[in-house]
């Protein structure tokens, strides 16, 4: 058995990326469920059919591919060693991040002035779950947030180059991750009214 710090690195490595996974599965399971209430509760007699999504939404969703973009850019740009680039699309993606959830807010105060609430008297089921679906997944951007920070912050410690991005493949896995939950999300809710 090879016990070299080499293997020990890779060992480790592959121990990261595996809990990493662990975690997506595990919130792809809460997200399956909470769409699954979504598509059982669609029967309901209270259910609203004429509901349109706001077009925030949509904006927000071209904001949310474009940071996936930038994020992937700056792993190349970290790659060929111009960390000039780099530092601007990591910026750019942080940037892109903040104002998805700009867009997400504007789509809440959207839905709150065409009279849907999300909890109360007015509320009805299918906002509540609107609600809920995009307060989850709000709640995961926040920590998505947070990891691009810490690759900024990693970034401008010179810590990423070729052969050491271990750090920055976890955080962009779990970036693409947040990315590819919202596409899914706003393809449910249009497609699944």
């Amino acid at each position: 058995m090879d016990l070299t710090q080499g293997s020990n690195e890779k060992k480790h490595g592959r121990a990261k990326k595996m809990m990493l996974w662990f975690g997506i599965v595990s919130m792809t399971m809460t997200f399956a469920g909470l769409t699954s209430a979504y598509v059982v509760s669609k029967n309901r007699p209270d259910w609203l059919i004429d509901f349109e999504l706001p077009i925030a939404f949509l904006w927000s969703t071209i904001v949310i591919i474009a940071s996936s973009i930038t994020l992937y850019l700056s792993k190349q740009m970290i790659l060929a060693g111009n960390r000039k680039n780099a530092s601007a699309f990591l910026i750019g993606t942080l940037i892109l991040a903040i104002l998805f959830i700009v867009f997400q807010f504007y789509g809440f105060s959207d839905i709150l002035s065409q009279g849907y609430w999300f909890t109360g008297a007015e509320s009805t089921v299918t906002t509540s779950f609107i609600y809920i679906l995009v307060c989850v997944h709000l709640a995961h951007l926040f920590a998505g947030i947070i990891v691009l920070l810490v690759l900024i912050y990693n970034h401008f410690k010179q810590r990423y180059k070729a052969g050491q991005m271990l750090g920055f493949e976890l955080g962009e896995t779990f970036w693409h991750f947040v990315d590819v939950l919202w596409i899914f999300l706003i393809l449910f809710f249009y497609f699944y009214r």
